[in-house]
């Protein structure tokens, strides 16, 4: 399906005391990514949350292969599993400079109303971009 390609330095406070990134740090990099493949597509989130529409996570798997260090250039591919419906499921694959694989990590998340906190169906306007 749609995947897109993001681009990430790895910042000094990102890391440990070694120079390797934490952990806890990937799950915002999935989230620059992830508004960047909807950005790509030509959808705000912005906009989505001005219309009464939001996305938490449900659910975020990683896993860890090997270590990313201080200024790294990151790149992450995106990928979107099934067309949506209530959910939404994406796969990222992060690499380094060197194009080595680092991390595979997977979420799913759920469109809501924003008002009533309730699970909605995918956008109808979402669903055209992704046959396009």
């Amino acid at each position: 399906m749609k995947s897109h390609n993001t681009f990430v330095k790895v910042r000094y406070a990102e890391t440990d005391q070694m120079g390797v990134v934490h952990h806890g740090n990937y799950a915002e990099y999935l989230e620059i990514a992830r508004l960047d493949w909807l950005s790509a597509l030509g959808i705000s989130y912005k906009s989505m949350e001005q219309e009464g529409i939001m996305l938490p996570v449900y659910e975020l798997h990683f896993k860890f292969i090997k270590s990313a260090f201080f200024d790294d250039e990151l790149r992450i591919e995106t990928s979107l599993n099934k067309m949506p419906s209530v959910k939404i499921e994406f796969s990222y694959k992060v690499y380094n400079q060197d194009n080595q694989l680092l991390t595979t990590a997977n979420t799913v998340l759920v469109f809501m109303d924003t008002k009533t906190r309730r699970p909605i169906r995918c956008p109808e306007y979402i669903l055209k971009k992704l046959t396009v």
